[in-house]
């Protein structure tokens, strides 16, 4: 993977020049026509192309890469809006979007936005099939990544368990979390939500017994995840309790 620190990733668009925009708007436009005169224009989700190199928005921009990221992310925002074709984000093709998401996030490595848009934008809809297209290639990223990417994993947590209601990938996610985002960063509320999970699944015990390391291991040092440990295996015990005396009965 080819990184372009050419532009300060601060720097806003409206600095760009002009010709800049003008070399990269254009190389957009190029690449609409193409695919444009392929067939004729539907509103389909096949109308999303796939993106062009990552060297070949680079070039036409006139090597500022982090400016033609967003200036690609304003364009993907708005495809949904064309001039005689309304495409709803159900109708996207979603493994080519990963792909621009990709792109996006090649051009200026720094920034969080493809990811931002992938789990709250086009991970929101209610369409399972592709939340979990979403919400996979969050984990994708997060394996590259796990202490940049942990707070979308949280999230494609969330999604997995209350929107797409499966609670073994809300399960599979928690794992890594805890397992690979490891970093001082990464809060405790995050590396436990794998206890979280397991409660919510009702395996209560198992729960416990993770709970219980964490807290023999000695590894924890943080008196508020102490705290928070602690105080959590007191309900998992009760709960524990609860459904014992519910079975007896």
């Amino acid at each position: 993977m080819h990184h372009y620190h050419l532009l300060d990733k601060d720097r806003p668009v409206k600095d760009v020049p002009k010709s800049v925009k003008s070399f990269l708007v254009l190389a957009l436009m190029l690449q609409l026509l193409w695919h444009s005169q392929q067939g004729p224009v539907v509103a389909e989700a096949e109308d999303l192309a796939a993106p062009l190199s990552v060297r070949t928005y680079v070039m036409s921009s006139l090597g500022e890469p982090i400016a033609a990221s967003k200036l690609l992310n304003l364009w993907l925002q708005a495809f949904d809006n064309q001039p005689g074709a309304s495409l709803s984000f159900h109708q996207l093709n979603y493994p080519r979007l990963t792909k621009w998401l990709d792109t996006i996030l090649e051009l200026d490595p720094e920034g969080h936005y493809p990811m931002l848009v992938a789990a709250r934008v086009y991970g929101g809809i209610k369409d399972p099939a592709k939340q979990r297209i979403m919400m996979d290639y969050i984990f994708y990223k997060f394996n590259e990544n796990p202490d940049k990417y942990w707070r979308w994993l949280a999230h494609a947590i969330i999604t997995a368990k209350h929107e797409i209601k499966d609670d073994n990938l809300a399960l599979k996610y928690a794992h890594a979390l805890a397992e690979k985002a490891t970093g001082k960063n990464v809060p405790y509320w995050a590396r436990d939500m794998k206890i979280i999970v397991l409660e919510d699944m009702g395996e209560i015990e198992a729960a416990k017994i993770l709970v219980g390391a964490l807290i023999d291991s000695k590894e924890i040092t943080d008196p508020y995840e102490l705290r928070f440990l602690t105080h959590k295996i007191e309900i998992l015990e009760k709960k524990q309790l609860k459904k014992q005396q519910s079975v007896e009965k």
